[in-house]
């Protein structure tokens, strides 16, 4: 799976070794070696079994989708592996969806909400397809979260035929029976499943509650009863998915978790499996994370050039009244390390209204956002955002199932509505809301194709063969900017992606009105999903040398806090807790 390319040498080392990532300290018996988790790749799977068995290590899970097995190793059998050169450690870093950071104070706002507001369907204009009958039929929608609740508006559409396939425990290494007992004791996942594919119609307003009200699932559970997982539990089910794809003929995951980068997009274990996932013809819709407002915070996987990123906006709780939308001020916002522009859109991810049981965690400990009788929470984050998308890509699915995922992403973001002031000029930089916000009536309508991922060979990617840098670039001064590229019309390319009038204490100020136009993807006929390869080094420090034959030095720094040189290494200083699209207040 790693082959190093000869433009690549000072990665070799790395990319030929072995890779880990760890969560927990396993707390040993007296007399025995405390062990600690791992995942450890090779160049097959059989190949990275055999080293942990010879090693004398334990093997916890099969990861063939990036040729590793998970594994428990004492200090001495780590030393003996990394003498290897055949394979690589990680440690197995631990995951989390949303999770607590303090207990809010419910605001103004919060208080009174109505539990029968579809705004996440209105918005985007998804009631209109449900008229004319796109609904999601007969398209596979994988959910890989905390799990399944016993809820009839997600496990049967609209028709009261179940439409739940499968349900697999990554945890547990466990498919369960579709009848299984309800496996949700986070909420979180039932949550984000409700928001692409509730099948009630509101009470309220008539619509369904879900963007894809006939979509069927398959509920992968990766995250147990307080959002944590790790990372070798979220890629066994992203194998386990992949493995299952034709049987259940799943074409759109959705990931509403990010954690941040340790390393460059293709050398992180878990986007390895997601690239593998979209290589095979799977739309993946991934949240950018909930740790915005600054540039460089979007997460793993978000970070990957390939998916669909999606960052969140508000309703500012005046659905029918676009003039004071605004994007979250959680919403994490770009560029990635390597200089991708993320997120890719925007969708409603402030005060969603979607199912989750009373008997939940998040429940219990945000009472004030749940309904009395139980059934309805509302809550923010890129993760609600993530499920719209994840939605719309089904709907868009069943409208022309021909669609691979590059033409799914290239509609989405090229029929997006970017948040503009009244003179035309952006309200937000497209660091922050991409392309703009989704438009699902406008992508299932969409007959554009070719325009995402130009540029990006994700075979030679995986290989090793090949790496890429989008175009964004940081001056001096610390403003952004796009890069130049011969004979293309560049937007933005007379002023600053994120310079002082973007800042978000100015562009979050609610007052001048403001409108939902044109993609920013197509404005002044920039396409700014291009990429280059990336060379031999990059060197992106304060003097921004960039000259045509494009040098880029042994590491590549932004900002004081983000340089990864070659040594990076996946060590043991990285095994805190990876904090994944934290609790944010309702927006």
């Amino acid at each position: 799976m790693f082959r190093t390319h000869t433009k690549i040498k000072r990665f070799s080392l790395m990319v030929m070794g072995i890779g880990l990532l760890s969560l927990t300290l396993f707390n040993a018996k007296p007399g025995h070696v405390a062990a600690e988790a791992f995942i450890v790749q090779g160049s097959d799977l059989v190949s990275a079994r055999a080293a942990v068995l010879s090693a004398g290590g334990k093997v916890t899970h099969e990861l063939g989708i990036i040729h590793a097995v998970g594994a428990e190793l004492t200090v001495a059998q780590q030393e003996d592996l990394r003498a290897l050169k055949s394979v690589r450690l990680y440690t197995n870093r631990s995951v989390q969806t949303a999770k607590k950071k303090k207990k809010d104070k419910p605001s103004d706002s919060d208080g009174g909400e109505a539990f029968g507001n579809t705004s996440h369907v209105t918005l985007i204009a998804a009631e209109k397809l449900h008229a004319e009958g796109i609904t999601g039929l007969g398209v596979t929608l994988a959910v890989l979260d905390s799990g399944l609740a016993d809820s009839a508006q997600i496990k049967r559409g609209t028709d009261g035929q179940l439409r739940i396939l499968s349900q697999y425990n990554a945890i547990t290494d466990e498919e369960l029976s579709v009848w299984s007992a309800p496996n949700d004791d986070y909420g979180h996942g039932t949550h984000v499943q409700s928001i692409s594919l509730n099948s009630e119609p509101s009470s309220d307003t008539g619509y369904y509650r879900g963007v894809a009200p006939n979509a069927r699932l398959v509920a992968v559970k990766a995250f147990d009863e307080n959002g944590q997982g790790s990372y070798a539990d979220v890629i066994r089910g992203i194998d386990w998915l992949l493995n299952n794809k034709d049987a259940y003929d799943i074409r759109v995951l959705n990931l509403s978790f990010s954690a941040p980068p340790q390393s460059y997009y293709w050398d992180d274990p878990l986007n390895q499996a997601v690239m593998a996932a979209w290589q095979a013809g799977i739309v993946v819709v991934a949240s950018a994370g909930n740790t915005g407002p600054d540039p460089m915070t979007i997460g793993v996987p978000g970070n990957l050039p390939y998916v669909i990123t999606v960052g969140a906006m508000s309703d500012n709780y005046t659905p029918d009244n676009p003039a004071d939308d605004k994007l979250a001020s959680f919403s994490s916002a770009g560029p990635t390390v390597e200089g991708f522009i993320k997120p890719d859109l925007v969708a409603p991810g402030g005060h969603v209204v979607a199912l989750m049981d009373d008997s939940g965690l998040i429940a219990q400990e945000h009472p004030e956002f749940h309904e009395e009788k139980g059934m309805y929470f509302v809550m923010s984050g890129t993760s609600q955002s993530a499920a719209v998308v994840s939605g719309v890509a089904a709907l868009m699915l069943q409208a022309d199932p021909g669609l691979s995922p590059d033409d799914v992403k290239c509609r989405l973001m090229a029929s997006a509505r970017g948040a503009r002031n009244e003179d035309g000029s952006p309200r937000y930089s497209i660091l922050q809301q991409g392309s703009g916000l989704v438009d699902a009536y406008g992508a299932v309508n969409s007959d554009i194709t070719g325009c995402a991922n130009r540029g990006l060979d994700i075979a030679s990617d995986l290989s090793g063969e090949e790496h890429y840098a989008g175009l964004v670039r940081r001056d001096e001064e610390g403003n952004y900017y796009l890069q130049e590229v011969e004979g293309a019309s560049m937007l933005w390319a007379d002023s600053m992606l994120w310079a002082d009038s973007m800042l978000w204490a100015d562009s979050m100020v609610v007052g001048d009105s403001m409108l939902w136009a044109d993609s920013m993807l197509w404005a002044d006929s920039m396409l700014w999903a291009d990429s280059m390869l990336w060379a031999d080094s990059m060197l992106w420090a304060d003097s921004m040398l960039w000259a045509d034959s494009m040098l880029w030095a042994d590491s590549m720094l932004w900002a004081d806090s983000m340089l990864w040189a070659d040594g990076v290494s996946w060590a043991d200083s990285m095994t805190e807790a990876v904090s994944t699209n934290v609790w944010v207040p309702q927006e």
